[in-house]
This record gives C-alpha cells, structure tokens and sequence, in this order.
C-alpha cells in the first residue's frame, strides 16, 4: 500500500506537467479546429528560458516563472499572427504542416544556440519528509499545486468572464461571433497566448523536477500531452486536465510494475484504444455533421 501511495504521489507529478501542455492543444483545437503541433516545443523554449533566466540573470523563481509564460506567450502570439493566421482559408493539411515546419524550426534554432544539454540550477529549496512510510518532497508538492492553481484559474477565465464567453462564442460559431462584436483576431491571440503561456510554465516546473533540458525534450513530451488532450476529450478543457493525470497514472504504474521501456508503448496503446471505444474522448461529445 505504502508503494502504490508512493507511486501515486509521482503520477500526479507527471500529470499535472501533462496536463498543463495539453490544455495549450485543448485551447487552440476549441477554437480554430486546428492542432498546434509546434506546442511541444513551445513548452521546450518555456524551459530554456527557466535556464536563461536563472542561470545568466539570478533571477529568483516568481520573476522566472513570469519571465517564461510571458515570453512563450508573445512567441506562441507572433507564430499565430504570421504563420497560422494566413492559412485560416486554406486546407486544414496546411496548418498541420505549417505547425510541423515551426516546430522544427524553433528545435533546430535551439540547438544552433544550445547544442549541448544544459542543467537547470536549483530555484527551491527541496525538502523531504516522511509521512505513514510515503516519502514526500517539498518539490513535489510545489510542482502539483501550482499546475492546479494554473488550471483552476484557466477555467475560471473560461467560464467567469468576459473573455472566455468570446472564446466559447467564437468555439460555437465562427461566422455570427464576429456580428455580435466579438474581436475574434484579439481572441485568438488571446488564446494562443493563455494556451503557450501555459505551456511555459509548464517547462519551468518541469526544468525543476528534471533539470537536465535539451533542444529534443518537447518531442516526445508534447506528443504525451497531445495524447492526453485526446484522452480527455480535445476541446474540453477539463477533459485536458483529466487526460494528462490518467496518461501520468499509467506511465508511473507502468513503469513501477514493468520495465521502464513499455512506457511509451502503451501511451500510444492507450490512445489507439480509446480511438476505437470512444474516439471523442472521456468527456467529449460526439459531432454529427451536416450533410
């Protein structure tokens, strides 16, 4: 019992850093249909800018943390204004390309810049503690609430306010939200900035749990995360959050149970799976379309 609480404790560290990147896919997808498959990398540049931050501007964690959302944030906003924005007419196979072409492009400037790994040095003090045999870590704890502090105040801004009945508005309707007065540039790069900014902060706690970075590490993750927002459900914000501690659950138990390697192997069998029982997700609605 004091293995499977321990193992727990771990998957809702993962989950939650899941979580946070897959909302960033959720965003865009309830909005423009569209998968942002440069996301993942996105998240890796949230990272470096952890590691910029710290380690050539002392800066503490709380100025990090601002400094890499906001950063990610105007970057994920120039990528939607001059690199998806002219393709919304277009065929949707464009955008996808166009996502992978920027994906690559922000790895390999990367690695021009860093092509070496770099580690990350320590924002936090880490402290342990012992609780009924489960060995806690200040870390831990930090990285959990905070991603759920995060996700609390997205759906907050999603169902609260103003700006989020744009975005629902504009995830209803694209053609009558613009004759109601909604802005539906400004919204968008309302959303991408909310969405990368996310995925920012998720590279900061994940810069903390695993500081060794380099220029690859938003690949594989950013695919884990894709796989979540699908689990839960693409569009649904909590759906999101949901996927992302589910994936988290299964990694931890899979490699606290079996050899590490079978990870990724059945990530991707879990979302092979629900493709085929229920392809709209744990908390998502199947679309009929009009013929």
């Amino acid at each position: 019992m004091t293995y499977l609480l321990q193992q727990f404790l771990n998957a809702l560290q993962v989950g939650s850093i899941y979580a946070l990147i897959a909302l960033g896919y959720t965003l865009v997808y309830g909005i423009l249909t569209m998968i942002n498959f440069a996301h993942g990398d996105l998240f890796m540049i949230g990272a470096f800018c952890c590691f910029l931050s710290v380690a050539f501007l002392g800066l503490p964690f709380l100025p990090t943390l601002l400094l890499s959302m906001c950063g990610v944030a105007l970057l994920g906003v120039l990528i939607e204004r001059f690199a998806y924005r002219p393709l919304r007419q277009a065929p949707r196979v464009s955008a996808i390309i166009t996502a992978l072409g920027v994906g690559l492009f922000l790895e390999n400037f990367t690695l021009a810049l860093s092509p070496y790994p770099q580690q990350i040095p320590p924002l936090l003090d880490n402290r342990m503690w012992t609780l009924f045999g489960v060995s806690l870590s200040s870390l831990q704890i930090f990285i959990i609430v905070l991603s759920l502090l995060l996700m609390f105040l997205l759906d907050l801004l999603v169902r609260r306010t103003m700006v989020g009945m744009a975005m629902r508005a504009i995830s209803w309707d694209k053609t009558v939200a613009p004759l109601m007065g909604v802005p539906v540039n400004a919204v968008i790069s309302l959303t991408f900035a909310v969405g990368t900014g996310l995925g920012g902060a998720a590279g900061v706690l994940y810069g903390l749990a695993y500081p060794v970075i380099d220029p690859y590490m938003g690949v594989m993750v950013g695919w884990k995360a894709f796989i979540s927002a699908v689990v839960g459900g693409i569009g649904n914000i909590r759906g999101a959050m949901i996927g992302g501690y589910i994936l988290g659950a299964v990694e931890i138990m899979v490699v606290a149970f079996f050899p590490s390697t079978y990870r990724d192997f059945v990530a991707f069998v879990l979302l092979l799976v629900l493709l085929i029982f229920r392809p709209q997700g744990i908390l998502g609605k199947p679309q009929q379309q009009k013929v």
